[in-house]
């Protein structure tokens, strides 16, 4: 590993099991070169003991970096290389976080034996705010766990009988609302529009066990247009892609909800793919629902996206280039 040439402090932080220290180093010490690089401190591995050194903010975010790893492995986290960019990223912003608070709060156990927890704060806000409320809207860039997490919330409630049933659906733009209502005509435009949904409760529940409850019709998974007329009692509703529904259709979806019902609408609205001058449903729901006791509002930026991390850095451009123009 090389030094860091513009070294102000060093300091040693010793970890005394020495199993524990060896996970939290990482294979070929991956987790301390990512910290490296990502923190701009230089690390050396010295038996169980690390020395740091650096500017005395890398060294201080380095030390709290380690030491909250090292106690989540103690709880027998299973800690991936992904994990350390996640808590760099968390405790840059609030060094006061306890990262147990976060990583640990398991929402689902998916078909693979993975655990599906928050992995950012704004994610462990959208968490709690599902559980607190009847309707959330998650509003974010791609990538933060919007309808991931909000479909791990309501495979869990389904799976605790806190609802009888789960339905997943996302407005179809270029298929329309007047194409007409014959199933398998319009289910045929909209099903790629879908596929998103499909492939995440696929991942989480099993191919075979989530098919046999959509045959069942215990989970639905539709097109906005098939909302329009009925009550969703106790209910798990998730509305994805948002930010493509018109005010007339989000009105539609939100007056669905019925007894012990909870919705979770997701979108990004700066991603609209209505016609020009068409204001997109989500922006104005914003602006109406604001206020109303009972409905939660929870926006994610660039900090929570959980993708590549490449996606941050193309967010940022993009952001950057629109404001430009």
């Amino acid at each position: 590993m090389t030094a860091n040439k513009s070294v102000n402090i060093a300091k040693k932080v010793s970890f005394p099991e020495h199993d524990i220290m060896m996970a939290l180093c990482g294979e070929h010490n991956t987790h301390l070169k990512i910290m490296e690089k990502e923190i701009g401190v230089s690390i050396h591995l010295r038996g169980n003991v690390l020395l740091l050194e650096g500017a005395r903010w890398e060294v201080e975010l380095a030390e709290i970096v380690l030491k909250q790893i090292y106690g989540l492995i103690r709880l027998n986290y299973p800690v991936y290389e992904r994990d350390i960019d996640y808590a760099i990223r968390i405790l840059s912003n609030n060094q006061s976080i306890d990262l147990k608070d976060i990583f640990r709060d398991k929402v689902l156990i998916s078909s693979g034996k993975r655990i599906i927890a928050p992995k950012t704060a704004n994610q462990k806000v959208y968490i709690d705010s599902i559980r607190q409320h009847d309707i959330v809207f998650g509003i974010g860039p791609a990538g933060t766990g919007k309808t991931y997490l909000a479909m791990a919330m309501a495979i869990s409630a389904f799976m605790n009988k806190d609802v009888s049933r789960v339905v997943l659906t996302r407005p179809a733009v270029e298929a329309g609302e007047h194409l007409g209502f014959l199933p398998g005509d319009l289910c045929e435009k909209v099903n790629p529009y879908l596929r998103p949904l499909y492939d995440a409760l696929y991942d989480m529940m099993g191919f075979d066990r989530a098919l046999n409850l959509i045959e069942q019709r215990v989970i639905e998974v539709a097109p906005l247009a098939f909302m329009r007329g009925r009550t969703l009692n106790n209910s798990f509703v998730i509305l994805d892609e948002a930010q493509n529904t018109t005010h007339e259709q989000m009105k539609m979806f939100l007056t669905r909800l019925g007894f012990d019902s909870r919705a979770v609408i997701t979108g990004d609205i700066t991603q609209t793919d209505l016609p020009r001058g068409t204001e997109s449903g989500l922006l104005k729901a914003k602006k109406i629902l604001g206020n109303i006791e009972g409905i939660r509002f929870v926006f994610f930026s660039r900090d929570d996206v959980v993708r590549h991390s490449l996606v941050q850095k193309i967010i940022d451009a993009y952001e950057k280039a629109e404001n430009k123009s």
